[in-house]
């Protein structure tokens, strides 16, 4: 009994091992398929995201920027194809194996080896590595001749900016380069769409309208193999190019101020004076925007940068000047508009020998030996400073810088267009008293009727000044956009005189300046009624001149370059029936009548040749609608 009954007893422990051991392993298996089943079904979706982001890769490509283009709709800023090699580093199994295998096929330097190095340093493992961003043909094939051999380096086609006329635009458009922190950080568009090698506007219209040039991104999906090698493309999604955006710049009439400002430091300005359409708008010198569209070099940039003439500055609106003799139209008009004196007003003018004297200082006219007997309209042929010392201090500074004001001195013309432009300053009495703290002096109202003191204009504003006389006085608001409608938002005609008499008599007294003799700008007048202009010249000083100097009565070439008179000239035309106004600076051009105002008998031969390939253009554009 005992022995069966240890027999029982170990079966029944068996048994119960035995159970447990099944019981154990449907446990195990029950959950090793529940868990199977999870992932299979219930999590399906989920893993299968993860293989496809471990088996698709996503490449976003830098948008393409749309274009600008001049009236005709000729492009002024477009893009190219730009053949660019790409890496990302954590896709690459050897770096440096595969950056020194790039090194050697595209012959490149130690120091752009070094830069790539450095570059790729600073950026995250998973960020794109431009390795070059403009390869010319031949190395592009090469790249993809080795391709085998380059495991995650990408060679791409992509859409670059490009400015097909150089300098002619410079000052206008700006250019585009790398997108830095501060573009990214300042601009929520632009962080939006950043990726590596991404372009954006740094000045001019280019950085105006960023946010409407930009477009968006295009995106390529491929898969790759466990080696994070290309082995398809599953999709492209084309990105929308950004707004194209139309100037109302004439590009021949551009080129033609370039041209006639080469080797000079200065500004031409041209404006419809009924539409306000900017013609041209030219600063010099200027420099090629290309330069800048792949980085511009350390050296390149030290000659742009500490060049004398500044070609950096945009002159036509960021350039500050005494406006000289060109500002003796509005003080004419202002003592007229305000009853001060009539058209037959005439003073004595002595020249050096009887100076006007006040307070201890003394007021010559720019003729030594004076001028004689002059009324108002003599006094503008001939640029007499003596009469219009007198006419200013009659006036006063107040009632000047009033006039002044409504014709678009002292305050900027493109409203908020450009970020660099100046205001300029038309002083009065409450501007010195808040400004300085001191009060006006009677000497400062006679010098400010010549353009000279405290009285600063920009180019544009002269311009604009001009162009509103040339109207017969009323408001004008300049344009650099073409409107995409057919119909355009008409300006309202504003007057800016009382009486009309006063424009047209000023008018007539500018025209005397040019057309007939004595006049300081006659030996550039046309006498065809076609191109007729009228025109006053401007000789604005740099430094005071001291006693000395007029005795000495030096040539304006035997003069240091820095001290040496800035040239100006405004002008419109044809005379009979106007419709274009222009301004002319040189910077220490010396004379306007020699130096400024020849360039306009060119200028306004292109512009009137061109204003009927204008006119037909803009009827046949409507006629299309």
């Amino acid at each position: 009994m005992i022995d069966q009954s240890d027999n029982v007893i170990k079966l029944n422990s068996i048994n119960r091992r035995v159970f447990i051991l099944a019981a154990a392993k449907v446990i195990i298996l029950g959950g090793i398929i529940s868990r199977l089943f999870f992932l299979q079904v219930k999590e399906n979706k989920k893993y299968l995201t993860l293989s496809d982001k471990n088996r698709i890769r996503e490449w976003k490509l830098p948008p393409i920027r749309g274009d600008f283009k001049d009236f005709f709709g000729n492009t002024i800023a477009g893009n190219f194809e730009a053949y660019q090699l790409h890496l990302i580093p954590e896709q690459v199994e050897n770096f440096r194996y595969t950056i020194n295998r790039i090194k050697n096929i595209l012959e490149l330097s130690d120091n752009q080896f070094k830069r790539i190095i450095k570059k790729q340093k600073e950026i995250k493992p998973w960020e794109t590595l431009i390795i070059a961003d403009n390869l010319n043909w031949e190395n592009f094939s090469k790249i993809n001749n080795n391709l085998y051999d380059l495991n995650g380096v990408k060679p791409i086609i992509s859409i670059s900016r490009n400015y097909p006329y150089k300098e002619n635009y410079t000052h206008i458009l700006g250019y585009v380069s790398q997108a830095n922190e501060n573009d990214i950080l300042s601009n929520e568009i632009v962080k939006e769409k950043f990726v590596q090698g991404l372009k954006v506007g740094k000045i001019g219209l280019e950085k105006t309208f960023e946010n409407d040039l930009i477009g968006s991104n295009s995106i390529e999906r491929y898969e790759v193999n466990a080696y994070g090698r290309r082995i398809s493309q599953l999709a492209y999604q084309q990105g929308d190019k950004g707004k194209s955006i139309k100037l109302t710049v004439d590009t021949e009439v551009q080129k033609l101020a370039n041209k006639l400002l080469a080797d000079k430091s200065g500004s031409i300005c041209v404006i419809d004076i009924f539409t306000g359409h900017v013609i041209a708008m030219q600063s010099s010198p200027s420099f090629d925007p290309n330069a800048f569209v792949f980085g511009i070099s350390q050296d390149e940039w030290q000659l742009i940068r500490n060049d004398p003439m500044k070609p950096l500055v945009n002159k036509s609106i960021s350039g500050n000047y005494s406006p000289g003799s060109t500002i003796k139209p509005i003080v004419a008009l202002s003592a007229l508009e305000n009853d001060i004196i009539n058209p037959k007003f005439t003073i004595n003018c002595k020249g050096h020998k009887h100076p006007l004297e006040l307070y201890g200082q003394t007021y010559h006219c720019w003729k030594k030996e004076g001028h004689g007997y002059v009324d108002m309209r003599e006094a503008m042929k001939q640029s007499c400073d003596s009469y219009f010392y007198e006419v200013a201090r009659r006036l006063g500074v107040d009632k000047l810088s009033e006039t002044a004001k409504q014709f678009g001195l002292g305050a900027k013309v493109f409203d908020g267009l450009f970020s660099n432009e100046k205001n300029g300053l038309v002083p009065s009495t409450f501007w010195k008293k808040n400004a300085l703290g001191s009060n006006w002096l009677l000497g400062e109202t006679i010098i400010t009727g010549i353009g000279q003191g405290y009285i600063q204009t920009t180019p544009i504003q002269l311009c604009l000044m001009t162009a509103q006389i040339a109207n017969g006085g009323y408001k004008l608001y300049p344009k650099l956009l073409v409107e995409n409608t057919k119909d355009e938002k008409k300006d309202k005609f504003v007057p800016l005189v009382k009486n009309p008499k006063n424009i047209k008599f000023i008018q007539d007294a500018i025209f005397s300046s040019t057309n007939e003799i004595r006049g300081t700008s006659y030996r550039s007048r046309i006498d065809n009624p076609k191109y007729q202009f009228a025109g006053k010249t401007g000789t604005a000083q740099v430094k005071r001149i001291t006693e000395r100097d007029r005795e000495l009565d030096l040539k304006t070439s035997e003069i240091p370059y820095e001290e040496r008179d800035h040239a100006l000239y405004v002008a419109f035309g044809p005379y009979k029936n106007p419709r274009y106004a222009i301004s002319i600076l040189i910077e220490h051009g010396g004379s306007g009548g020699k130096v400024a105002a020849p360039l306009a008998n060119t200028l306004f031969k292109k512009i009137i040749d061109r204003h009927e390939i204008r006119k037909n253009y803009e009827t046949n554009k409507y006629l299309d609608i």
